[in-house]
Protein backbone atom coordinates (compact mmCIF):
# COMPACT_ATOMS: atom_id res chain seq x y z
CA UNK A 1 0.00 0.00 0.00
CA UNK A 2 1.43 3.58 -0.97
CA UNK A 3 -0.32 6.43 0.73
CA UNK A 4 0.18 9.97 -0.29
CA UNK A 5 -0.44 13.01 2.37
CA UNK A 6 -0.43 16.47 2.17
CA UNK A 7 1.46 17.14 5.33
CA UNK A 8 0.25 20.57 6.80
CA UNK A 9 3.10 22.90 8.38
CA UNK A 10 3.69 22.33 12.23
CA UNK A 11 3.45 17.97 11.71
CA UNK A 12 5.92 16.12 12.73
CA UNK A 13 6.90 13.19 10.45
CA UNK A 14 6.12 10.59 13.17
CA UNK A 15 3.10 8.57 14.65
CA UNK A 16 3.80 9.62 18.37
CA UNK A 17 4.79 12.73 20.09
CA UNK A 18 5.19 12.77 23.89
CA UNK A 19 5.40 16.73 24.19
CA UNK A 20 1.48 16.71 22.42
CA UNK A 21 2.37 18.39 18.83
CA UNK A 22 0.58 16.97 16.30
CA UNK A 23 1.87 14.21 14.09
CA UNK A 24 1.01 11.81 11.17
CA UNK A 25 -1.42 9.78 13.44
CA UNK A 26 -3.70 12.83 13.85
CA UNK A 27 -4.18 12.75 9.76
CA UNK A 28 -3.57 9.60 8.39
CA UNK A 29 -5.83 6.66 8.90
CA UNK A 30 -3.75 3.33 8.05
CA UNK A 31 -1.91 2.18 11.08
CA UNK A 32 0.48 0.37 9.42
CA UNK A 33 2.42 2.53 7.50
CA UNK A 34 5.07 4.52 7.98
CA UNK A 35 6.22 7.62 6.32
CA UNK A 36 8.83 6.90 3.05
CA UNK A 37 11.09 9.72 3.53
CA UNK A 38 10.73 12.96 6.11
CA UNK A 39 9.39 16.35 5.69
CA UNK A 40 10.64 18.92 8.18
CA UNK A 41 7.62 20.15 10.97
CA UNK A 42 8.06 23.18 9.14
CA UNK A 43 7.58 21.85 5.55
CA UNK A 44 4.85 21.16 3.60
CA UNK A 45 3.41 19.02 0.86
CA UNK A 46 3.53 15.35 0.07
CA UNK A 47 4.73 12.57 2.43
CA UNK A 48 4.61 8.90 0.76
CA UNK A 49 3.54 5.75 3.62
CA UNK A 50 4.26 2.88 2.84
CA UNK A 51 3.79 -0.47 4.82
CA UNK A 52 6.17 -2.26 1.85
CA UNK A 53 10.10 -1.75 3.22
CA UNK A 54 11.44 -2.57 -0.71
CA UNK A 55 9.34 0.08 -2.01
CA UNK A 56 10.03 2.63 0.92
CA UNK A 57 13.75 1.66 -0.18
CA UNK A 58 13.48 2.31 -3.74
CA UNK A 59 11.21 5.85 -2.81
CA UNK A 60 14.08 6.65 0.01
CA UNK A 61 17.46 5.93 -1.16
CA UNK A 62 19.70 7.98 -2.70
CA UNK A 63 20.96 5.35 -5.23
CA UNK A 64 17.84 5.62 -7.03
CA UNK A 65 17.37 9.49 -7.35
CA UNK A 66 14.42 10.19 -7.48
CA UNK A 67 13.73 13.37 -8.29
CA UNK A 68 11.62 15.64 -5.58
CA UNK A 69 10.33 19.13 -6.60
CA UNK A 70 9.44 21.56 -4.07
CA UNK A 71 8.27 25.07 -4.04
CA UNK A 72 10.01 27.53 -2.24
CA UNK A 73 9.08 31.12 -1.16
CA UNK A 74 12.34 32.91 -0.33
CA UNK A 75 12.84 36.54 1.15
CA UNK A 76 14.53 38.80 -1.80
CA UNK A 77 14.45 38.98 -5.28
CA UNK A 78 16.33 36.02 -6.49
CA UNK A 79 18.49 36.55 -9.71
CA UNK A 80 19.71 34.74 -12.09
CA UNK A 81 23.34 34.53 -10.83
CA UNK A 82 21.85 32.71 -7.72
CA UNK A 83 19.70 30.31 -10.06
CA UNK A 84 23.24 29.49 -11.83
CA UNK A 85 24.60 28.64 -8.26
CA UNK A 86 22.01 26.11 -7.70
CA UNK A 87 21.63 24.40 -11.26
CA UNK A 88 25.37 24.02 -10.80
CA UNK A 89 25.14 22.75 -7.00
CA UNK A 90 26.27 24.54 -4.49
CA UNK A 91 28.87 23.47 -1.06
CA UNK A 92 27.29 23.19 2.03
CA UNK A 93 28.92 22.32 5.68
CA UNK A 94 28.52 18.59 4.91
CA UNK A 95 29.58 19.05 1.34
CA UNK A 96 29.06 19.93 -2.44
CA UNK A 97 25.03 18.78 -3.53
CA UNK A 98 23.88 17.56 -7.03
CA UNK A 99 22.90 19.96 -9.48
CA UNK A 100 19.39 21.00 -9.15
CA UNK A 101 16.60 22.12 -11.56
CA UNK A 102 15.90 25.98 -10.34
CA UNK A 103 13.70 28.16 -12.00
CA UNK A 104 11.19 31.22 -11.42
CA UNK A 105 7.63 30.40 -10.82
CA UNK A 106 4.74 32.54 -9.83
CA UNK A 107 2.97 32.22 -6.86
CA UNK A 108 0.64 29.20 -7.26
CA UNK A 109 -3.32 29.84 -7.81
CA UNK A 110 -4.15 26.60 -6.02
CA UNK A 111 -1.71 27.28 -2.72
CA UNK A 112 -3.71 27.64 0.68
CA UNK A 113 -3.15 29.66 3.31
CA UNK A 114 -0.56 28.86 5.71
CA UNK A 115 -1.10 28.67 9.66
CA UNK A 116 0.77 31.01 10.47
CA UNK A 117 1.30 33.13 7.32
CA UNK A 118 4.52 33.37 6.43
CA UNK A 119 5.91 37.14 8.08
CA UNK A 120 4.84 39.94 5.21
CA UNK A 121 7.62 42.36 5.11
CA UNK A 122 6.60 45.72 2.86
CA UNK A 123 10.39 46.50 2.77
CA UNK A 124 11.42 43.07 1.48
CA UNK A 125 10.35 41.51 -1.54
CA UNK A 126 9.73 37.50 -2.29
CA UNK A 127 9.95 35.36 -4.89
CA UNK A 128 9.01 31.95 -5.58
CA UNK A 129 11.12 29.13 -6.91
CA UNK A 130 10.45 24.95 -8.17
CA UNK A 131 13.58 23.18 -6.88
CA UNK A 132 13.79 19.50 -8.22
CA UNK A 133 16.64 17.84 -6.52
CA UNK A 134 17.86 14.39 -6.77
CA UNK A 135 19.47 13.60 -2.92
CA UNK A 136 17.55 14.43 0.23
CA UNK A 137 20.12 15.55 2.89
CA UNK A 138 18.78 17.17 6.02
CA UNK A 139 16.56 20.65 5.32
CA UNK A 140 18.64 20.56 1.96
CA UNK A 141 16.42 23.13 0.02
CA UNK A 142 16.69 25.80 3.13
CA UNK A 143 20.49 25.07 3.22
CA UNK A 144 20.99 25.37 -0.37
CA UNK A 145 18.68 28.68 -0.76
CA UNK A 146 20.59 30.12 2.03
CA UNK A 147 23.40 29.34 0.57
CA UNK A 148 22.73 31.60 -2.41
CA UNK A 149 21.58 34.44 -0.34
CA UNK A 150 17.86 33.88 -0.40
CA UNK A 151 16.77 32.21 2.59
CA UNK A 152 13.48 29.87 2.44
CA UNK A 153 10.18 31.39 4.17
CA UNK A 154 7.80 28.53 3.04
CA UNK A 155 8.58 25.16 1.53
CA UNK A 156 6.39 22.92 -0.30
CA UNK A 157 6.91 19.70 -1.77
CA UNK A 158 4.53 18.92 -4.43
CA UNK A 159 6.37 15.84 -6.17
CA UNK A 160 8.09 12.45 -5.46
CA UNK A 161 9.20 10.97 -8.46
CA UNK A 162 5.37 9.62 -10.20
CA UNK A 163 3.65 11.17 -7.62
CA UNK A 164 2.47 14.82 -6.95
CA UNK A 165 -0.16 16.52 -4.72
CA UNK A 166 -2.69 16.50 -7.04
CA UNK A 167 -5.21 18.69 -5.35
CA UNK A 168 -4.39 16.81 -2.10
CA UNK A 169 -5.88 20.13 0.69
CA UNK A 170 -3.46 19.92 3.83
CA UNK A 171 -4.39 16.84 5.88
CA UNK A 172 -5.43 15.22 2.84
CA UNK A 173 -4.33 11.61 1.95
CA UNK A 174 -5.42 9.38 -0.12
CA UNK A 175 -4.17 5.41 -1.06
CA UNK A 176 -1.79 5.54 -4.70
CA UNK A 177 -0.69 3.02 -6.57
CA UNK A 178 2.79 2.13 -6.49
Amino acid sequence: MLVALNKPYGVLCQFTDSQGRATLADFVAQTDVYAAGRLDRDSEGLLLLTDDGALAHRLTDPRHKQPKTYLAQVEGSIDEAALSRLRRGVTLNDGPTLPADARLVDEPDWLWPRDPPVRFRAAIPTRWLSLTLREGRNRQVRRMTAAVGFPTLRLIRVQIGDHALDGLAPGESRIVSP
